[in-house]
Parts: structure tokens; sequence; C-alpha cells
């Protein structure tokens, strides 16, 4: 019997290698590097940003089939994109330093509406919830040092929020907004208060944030660093006795057993399921991770280039991640040979399951 992909059905396993050979290519894929990627919450559909300064939805089939459905452009490159929560609208963050909407519900395939701006390249944006207020709200992070919050229906923010430095990434999950700024600054922002900071940290990590997601429970956030360091962070300090870091995405050359290569972590996603997460890097891999156990669930081979994004889908059963340059390495390591590509992984079996607690305390 056969699952998704044409997968053999979930079985139980304790081989901690993962296998990619079944991974499926989407159709079209982006002509230059890729930014980012995010599924739809609501249907098998998703949205990849990329250097080519176009934004593509495509819909995804159950046996791992992709067609493309809408496409729509920036003026300079595209560096994130993000669903709305009805699954009707996605947004483009772009260098033009504005941020367009394609409201898929309208029949509209092609052409998209400005409905942010900021002073430098928007590098993220997320919806986000704000309590008592009826519409979704759009938030954008930038280089220009602020976050904003959009009513779609006003062209000018509702609020604006200065950071210590450029925005490098930023998460919501409920009623958290945490945003990662150059200098290794962590701010913490509670949506019940969105015009001011809950709480501001520096990095647990000792060098540059590459990227931050929130936990499913919206009780804290991960941390990826270009130095190959994972760090999970609890907003509350009740909680900090469970805050750790770890070592990821680094590689010791074989005969030179002093010296590691240490890999950007350009990617965390978290299983909507399960509560467990992905990491992926420079280094062209992804590994699963259960972090209430502090272990390591799967740890997958090389797909050929560095992954830039990844995403789950709505159930857990698809992992999507892009095989792209992320410029770790400057401009003239980004040659005409730099593949670019969506890559779709059926997640089966035990791969992203917590390890079953076994005696002792609960």
């Amino acid at each position: 019997m056969s699952g998704l992909f044409g997968q053999p059905s979930a079985t139980a396993s304790t081989n901690t290698t993962g296998d990619i050979s079944k991974d499926v290519t989407l159709t079209a894929p982006p002509e230059d590097g890729i930014s980012d990627l995010k599924f739809s919450p609501q249907s098998e559909h998703l949205a990849v940003s990329s250097w080519d300064k176009k934004v593509r939805i495509y819909e995804i089939s159950a046996s791992g089939g992709s067609e493309g459905k809408a496409l729509f452009e920036h003026e300079q490159p595209v560096l994130g994109c993000c669903w709305s929560k009805d699954g009707t609208k996605v947004v483009g963050a772009g260098a033009d330093k504005a941020a367009r909407m394609m409201d898929l519900s309208s029949g509209n395939t092609t052409t998209a509406q400005q409905v942010a701006a900021h002073d430098a390249p928007i590098r993220c944006a997320r919806f986000v919830d704000i309590p008592n207020q009826q519409a979704q709200m759009l938030v954008t992070g930038s280089w220009d040092k602020t976050i904003k919050y959009w009513d779609l229906r006003q062209s000018s923010p509702v609020a604006s929020v200065t950071c210590q430095e450029r925005v490098y990434s930023l998460d919501v999950m409920n009623t958290l907004l945490v945003v990662g700024t150059a200098d290794r600054y962590i701010n913490i922002v509670n949506l019940s208060d969105p015009g001011k900071f809950y709480k501001t940290i520096q990095s647990p990590l000792k060098w540059q944030t590459r990227v931050v997601t929130c936990f499913n429970d919206g009780s804290g956030f991960a941390v990826g660093s270009v130095e190959g360091r994972c760090a999970i962070q609890y907003v509350e300090d009740k909680d900090s006795s469970a805050n750790f870091s770890f070592k990821c995405h680094r590689s010791t050359p074989s005969g030179v057993s002093n010296n590691t290569n240490v890999f950007s972590v350009n990617a965390i996603s978290f299983h909507p399921q399960h509560g467990t997460f992905s990491t992926a890097g420079s280094d062209g891999t992804f590994h699963f991770w259960d972090k209430d156990a502090k272990h390591r669930l799967k740890g997958y081979p090389e797909v050929g280039g560095s992954i830039t994004a990844t995403d789950f889908n709505r159930t857990g059963n698809i992992f999507a991640y892009s095989v792209s340059y992320d410029w770790s390495k400057g401009y003239a390591a980004n040659t005409p040979q730099t593949v670019n590509k969506v890559m779709l992984h059926a997640v089966t079996g035990d791969e992203c399951k917590p390890r079953p607690k076994t005696g002792g305390r609960k």
C-alpha cells in the first residue's frame, strides 16, 4: 500500500538517516535565487518568492505534481512571502521597498496591489491577528530599522515601531511576534499591545541571526545563526531553564581532525501537528529535531546546493525546501550554473514524530 507521492505507507523505523531519493521537483521553478516559500494554511498551494522579482503560486497534487496557478511581479527582487489566514491573499516583500498583495479570491492571477511601503527594502512580512481588531493586519519588517502594521484598507501604516537595527527575520504565532535584527537583537512583541516591545534580548547565539521561527503554541521561538547553531528560547523568564542551544550544519573534512566547516542555518520550520522542527542550511542538508527531547530525529543527505527556505504544508505530510544560492560566499560565487529548484519531500512514518517518552519522571 502506498501513501503520498507513491511512498510506502507509514512504518516505524529506527534509522536516523533520511531518504531524499523520492523527493519530487516543483514544475517551472523561479529563474533566479529563491528567497522564501510558504504553503497556504487552507489548501495545497505553495507561494515561492525569488530574486527574479516574482512571486509564483503553485497547486500541489497528492501525487507530488505541481502546476503554476498565479504569478505577480515586483520592481526589484522579492525577499519574502506570506499568506493570509483564510488562504485568499498572498503578499510579497520586496527590495523595491514595497509589499504587494494578490487577492486570489478575485480571480486575478497576474497583478498585485501595493499594500505597504518602507524607506528601504522590506525583508519579511506576516499577517497578524490583533486582539479586538476585526480584520487581519499585515506586519512588515525592513532594512530601514522599522516594523510597520498595515490595515489593508488604508494606505498609511496603523503603527510603526523603531528597531535597533535592520530587520533580518520575523515570525508570528497567536499573540507572539518575534523580530530578529542585525547586531543580534531579538525583539518580542505581545500583539495585545503591538506598538511597543514586550521584551528585548540579545540573541543567545554569538553570531549574526539568520532566522527566527515561533513555536506552534507561541510560548517561544527558535533562532538560527550564520555559525551553524540553533537556539531554543522561551519568552517568559519562568521557562528559562528550558532554553538551550546546539550545534548543527557543520562538517569535518575527511582526514582533518582539528578542522570544522561551519555553515549558516538559513531556515527553521515547525511541524504543524507534532511540534518538532526542521533546520536547513548552506551545507545543503536538512534535519528534523525534537526540541523537548533535545534529540535529532532524522538527518538527510546533501541535496546539491544551499537550502534557502523551507515549510511544512498545513497537515505536515509535505516538507518543501528550496535549493538555491544563499549569498553566503558573496556575489562572485553566484554563477549561471547555480541550481534553482524547489523540492517536495513526503513526510512518512516517524520522520517528524517526537521520541516516545520512556521511564523516569514525567
